[in-house]
């Protein structure tokens, strides 16, 4: 029996849910959903929703809030108090001030010997060790993937496909809206506040566009594999962070004129005990790994003492995709 127990219904919620029906031939038979979990309440049915109805209903755009199981009294605290789950999927919204709601959700799920798979960046960037260490005494999995590009493998490049060597550097292009502002710059020979305008228009750069373009969402994806990778602790505000806010038209035109690209880029160097951190456009050529992660794809690139160096590229950036990486990590846990 596999049950699982979904918080968090936004896009990505209801991609996952989607997949569940997609990809049913490659679940256990016996898999149910139980519990659609938002932060006004739930749908829940101990016998298991119906998927088909739920991706039906939700394609409608109807609202879950007006389904017929619906009920404003279903919360988290239904999950623990019954006892009939084995998988949370958390996906409630990224919180990088205190991890919440998604860090208690976590915490109390990993100590009730439920399984988690999130995608949920806040809790893992400030309590990694210790939720790890939850899941690693309970005997469950902690499963993180999607929070470090989406659809792209890093974590599991980084750690399972690694195993045996020492990385000693990691580098990341993991923002596909700065790489998007960036190239429209060069291709439309306009401003930058003229390209962010128009990703802002075509709806890939948010109305506060602040975390993608000051270099935080890189900073927050590289800080989290660093602490994955290296089994290390820091403090986040204290990392050198820069966004691209004053990256110049005249400069983006000279350096692809010579055939070179600006990126935001991420680098984290650990050797010997020494962590090294910095996030900011970075001007690379054509011989570095990350020179044509171009558009919504990331890329990371991992140095390492005895695998040589692997990069890995792609992970195009939709609620689909996203959904995809949460998908692959249940697929671990079964």
């Amino acid at each position: 029996m596999l049950n699982i127990a979904l918080v968090g219904f936004g896009e990505v919620g209801k991609s996952f849910v989607k997949l569940l029906q997609i990809k049913k031939h490659l679940l256990p038979k016996n898999m149910k959903l139980k519990y659609i979990i938002k932060s006004n309440g739930g749908i829940y049915d101990k016998d298991g929703l119906n998927i088909d109805e739920i991706v039906k209903y939700t394609n409608s755009n109807n609202n879950i809030e007006k389904h017929a199981l619906w009920s404003d009294d279903i919360s988290f605290k239904d999950i623990l108090k019954n006892k009939d789950v084995d998988v949370l999927v958390e996906l409630t919204s990224t919180n990088i001030v205190n991890g919440e709601p998604g860090y208690t959700h976590i915490k109390c799920a990993l100590e009730n010997k439920i399984n988690v798979v999130t995608g949920n960046k806040g809790p893992i960037l400030l309590y990694y060790h210790e939720l790890k260490n939850i899941a690693n005494k309970n005997n469950v999995y902690l499963k993180i993937g999607c929070t470090t590009g989406g659809a792209l493998p890093s974590v599991n490049v980084g750690t399972i496909d690694s195993l045996g060597a020492q990385i000693t550097e990691i580098i990341g292009v993991l923002n596909g809206t700065t790489n998007f502002i960036l190239e429209e710059m060069i291709k439309s020979n306009i401003t930058y506040k003229e390209a962010l305008k128009r990703a802002q228009d075509l709806k890939i750069a948010e109305k506060d566009p602040s975390l993608d373009v000051l270099g935080i969402d890189t900073a927050i994806k590289m800080a989290i594999l660093s602490k994955v990778i290296w089994d290390i602790d820091f403090e986040f505000d204290k990392l050198d962070i820069k966004g691209i806010t004053d990256v110049k038209l005249n400069n983006l035109l000279l350096e692809n004129f010579s055939g070179k690209k600006t990126k935001l880029v991420g680098r984290a160097f650990y050797l010997n005990g020494n962590f090294e951190f910095e996030v900011g456009p970075m001007v690379i050529d054509k011989d570095h790994p990350l020179y044509f992660v171009d558009g919504k794809n990331k890329g990371v690139y991992y140095k390492t003492d005895i695998l040589g160096d692997i990069t890995v590229i792609g992970g195009a950036s939709s609620p689909l995709n996203a959904a995809a990486a949460i998908f692959r990590d249940l697929l671990y846990i079964i």
